[in-house]
């Protein structure tokens, strides 16, 4: 039956249904969109740890990365967040990765120097804790020598180290090993690494802005450079857990170990002065939290530190300790409690 072969009333109540259907749907369909690019309440499994140097928040704020800020526009976000002073790479990684400031980890300011008769950091870390409390395993890549040291040689750690004394260690070459290293343990053959899956967590150090920074200048092109190096580098191993069907499992952390010049000096592209080199580093970092379980256009309001991070991968992972972590669990960003998936190794409370 054509329109034609309507009746006249037939066809005006036709006509203002489609009309109604129409202006239904271009109301609750973006509706639908929303929803579906809302972050789901989904309790996270892997987590990916991004750890800069040399990137301020303004950097972030400002799109310079782009990637970066849309992970902080989508997710759960505080531009002042504090590492600890002075914000030096190796004390801070060692705050970092125990929860625990440096009169009592002691990897002081000495170890900014790597020496190869110094031993392995004593104090348990974060890897050892999710092993410890739920035989959970970490992958680690990191960008600069004097950070091995911080990681004692376990079966539930699979390290690597592409830093400084190979040039050709950039952000993006990080990111294809990254992505060589999860095909192979996800194959099943093992390869020679310790893991045999995706890790629980992840951690990547992407300290070339501040190296870049220091040599040229804080406002040099190939500063810049740098930035979107990095910003294109997390872009692809997001992807890498997209083609690996977990990313809907992964929630992701930027943070940095401090963030560039207190005050900045300038460059034109060529080496700056040696008395330029080394300013003192601002503490001021940017932390900011996205994927499985996270809330979506977050501001965190409550004061957040570098010692933070690892109670909070913890947390997220549904993993309980009771250690000296100076620390606590970002709790607020989270949409929903995350299920406790513990083992019964951690020490009791008494």
């Amino acid at each position: 039956m054509n329109i034609s072969q309507l009746r006249p009333h037939q066809y005006c109540r036709g006509k203002l249904m489609r009309c109604v259907f129409l202006a239904w749907s271009l109301v609750c369909l973006p509706l639908f969109g929303a929803t579906a690019s809302i972050a789901s309440a989904t309790q996270a499994e892997h987590i990916i740890l991004v750890v800069l140097e040399g990137v301020k928040s303004s950097s972030i704020q400002s799109g310079t990365t782009p990637n970066l800020s849309q992970l902080a526009k989508d997710g759960a976000v505080t531009w002042s967040a504090q590492s600890i002073n002075p914000p030096l790479t190796v004390s801070s990684m060692a705050s970092l990765l125990t929860g625990l400031q440096v009169e009592k980890h002691r990897v002081t300011a000495d170890w900014e120097t790597y020496d190869f008769a110094r031993s392995f950091m004593r104090s348990p870390t974060i890897f050892d804790y999710m092993d410890l409390a739920g035989g959970k395993d970490s992958g680690v890549f990191l960008m600069d020598e004097r950070l091995y040291q911080l990681v004692r040689p376990e079966i539930y750690v699979d390290s690597q180290v592409c830093g400084y004394t190979k040039p050709q260690c950039t952000p993006e070459r990080a990111s294809e090993y990254i992505k060589d290293f999860l095909k192979k343990v996800t194959s099943e053959k093992g390869y020679g690494f310790r893991l045999f899956g995706v890790p629980n967590l992840l951690l990547v150090h992407l300290p070339t802005a501040v190296k870049v920074g220091q040599k040229y200048g804080w406002d040099s092109e190939k500063y810049s450079s740098a930035l979107l190096s990095i910003d294109t580098a997390v872009e692809q191993i997001i992807q890498t857990y997209k083609d690996l069907g977990v990313l809907d499992k992964t929630m992701v952390i930027i943070t940095g170990l401090n963030s560039g010049p207190l005050s900045a000096p300038t460059g034109d592209g060529k080496p700056v002065p040696t008395s330029l080199t080394s300013p003192e580093l601002d503490a001021t970092i940017p932390w900011i939290a996205w994927g499985a379980n996270i809330k979506r256009n977050h501001p965190i309001t409550q004061s957040v530190s570098l010692l933070d991070t690892g109670a909070t991968i913890m947390y997220a992972l549904g993993l309980e300790t009771y250690t000296e972590w100076e620390s606590h669990a970002i709790g607020d960003i989270f949409q929903a409690v995350p299920e406790r998936r513990t083992t019964d190794n951690e020490p009791q409370k008494k």
